[in-house]
């Protein structure tokens, strides 16, 4: 059962009004599970919408960033483990603008993967990432970080940073398996690092409507998340696999596309559930779609 502070958002500390930004960490420590699609698509949507949108790459695999068509680049700063291993580093210099208008990133290359040996020495190792971000939040509306498919350090940091986890889970047989880990993980990082920490959602991936293994799945998981699963289910999508190999996100290779409609889905609901200035989500999907007949 989902622990009751969790369940209920209004049990979470207030969130500083100092910071105008919200941080966003997608994870989950179970693989394929569309965590990265999720977080660019996403992020994508949002920034579509006319919010200024940063995606933070803590992976070593780097897969976000080659997914916004930046593979193997660096920013005048350099990558994610510059920022992370530097003392005081200077937030403007380590974003890439994309190809998509208010979206940004802070790439990863391959040089991350030390990072989790390395961070163990430094002061303050689980606070690296909140201490880069904060500065950050007066110039993005959100902040999307996608980590990598383990609970270590590096996600450590990503938790500490954010103001709210998403979750993927694939619709098949093992998708609750190891959530148990990944929600205590929540709770410890909650009592001892980040009182404000809180579930932003529960977002069902890959989903085939037509199995009775995915109704079945879907079922479970809404029982155990209640209200905390999204309303938007993704489906599984060849342009959604596609895109990434384009170097772009999915609803900006094919925004009408099912895969992109359920990503302009979502977004919607994140924006609803996070209000804000000019969140004209419609107008801007709907805009886009036809300038791309």
């Amino acid at each position: 059962m989902l622990p009751p502070e969790f369940a209920d958002s209004s049990q979470a500390a207030p969130r500083p009004k100092s910071f105008p930004g919200k941080v966003i960490t997608v994870t989950n420590q179970k693989g394929g599970v569309g965590k990265t699609t999720t977080a660019v698509n996403l992020a994508a949507a949002l920034a579509m919408a006319g919010h200024q949108t940063l995606v933070v790459d803590i992976d070593p695999q780097g897969n976000a960033t080659s997914g916004l068509g930046l593979k193997g680049q660096s920013a005048t700063g350099g990558t994610i483990y510059q920022a992370l291993t530097s003392d005081a580093p200077d937030g403007k210099d380590f974003i890439l603008q994309t190809s998509t208008e208010n979206l940004s990133v802070v790439p990863a290359t391959r040089d991350l993967t030390g990072a989790e040996i390395e961070l163990i020495s430094l002061t303050d190792r689980e606070r690296r990432l909140r201490t880069f971000l904060g500065p950050l939040r007066a110039r993005f509306r959100f902040i999307v970080v996608d980590c990598p498919p383990s609970l270590g350090l590096l996600t450590l940091n990503a938790l500490v940073a954010a103001d709210s986890v998403l979750i993927p889970l694939h619709c098949e047989y093992f998708a609750l398996e190891g959530l148990a880990d990944l929600v205590a993980t929540l709770r410890r990082v909650r009592v001892s690092l980040n009182p404000t920490l809180d579930i932003e959602g529960v977002l069902l991936t890959m989903s085939d409507e037509r199995t009775n293994l995915g109704q079945q799945v879907a079922r479970d998981v809404r029982e155990f998340f209640k209200k905390k699963v999204y309303r938007t289910v993704i489906p599984r999508n060849v342009r959604l696999a596609e895109a990434p190999s384009h170097g772009l996100p999915a609803v900006a290779y094919d925004a009408r596309s099912r895969g992109a409609e359920a990503y302009f889905a979502l977004a919607r609901e994140v924006l609803e559930q996070n209000p804000g200035p000019h969140a004209e989500m419609q107008g801007h999907t709907q805009q886009h779609r036809e300038s791309k007949r």
